[in-house]
């Protein structure tokens, strides 16, 4: 039989309790960013399928990804995709036991964020 006491429990925490940490900005940012390159992935997706329809339409979405958004979306793809790969290197540093003090914790996490805009900004230097 069920609880009459189940409406009086308090509600689970949730985003509105919470004041933000780094580590959970960077945990919503990581799963973000593993959205950002499935939708990527679409992306390349969609322009090898143009590829194989015809030069017509292949042209089309050419013209599309190599316009001024198109600059903008592989910028961020290529962001998201260093961000996700560091922040991956560091979730595998956490998996073999180190760094859970609080101050590395905060370390690696800016660190991540470092190293995301450093190398978005040198493939940036390389392809431009």
């Amino acid at each position: 039989m069920a609880s009459t006491t189940r409406g009086k429990r308090p509600l689970s925490p949730h985003l509105t309790i919470y004041r933000p940490q780094v580590t959970s900005i960077l945990s919503i940012i990581h799963r973000a960013t593993g959205v950002a390159m499935a939708v990527s992935m679409a992306l390349v997706v969609w322009w090898l399928l143009a590829a194989a329809t015809g030069p017509e339409y292949f042209a089309l979405v050419d013209g599309l990804l190599t316009s001024w958004l198109g600059a903008l979306i592989l910028i961020g793809s290529a962001a998201a995709f260093f961000y996700h790969l560091l922040n991956g290197i560091r979730h595998m540093w956490w998996d073999i036991g180190n760094g859970f003090e609080m101050q590395q914790v905060t370390a690696s996490g800016m660190a991540v964020l470092a190293g995301t805009a450093v190398l978005t900004v040198i493939l940036l230097v390389i392809a431009f």
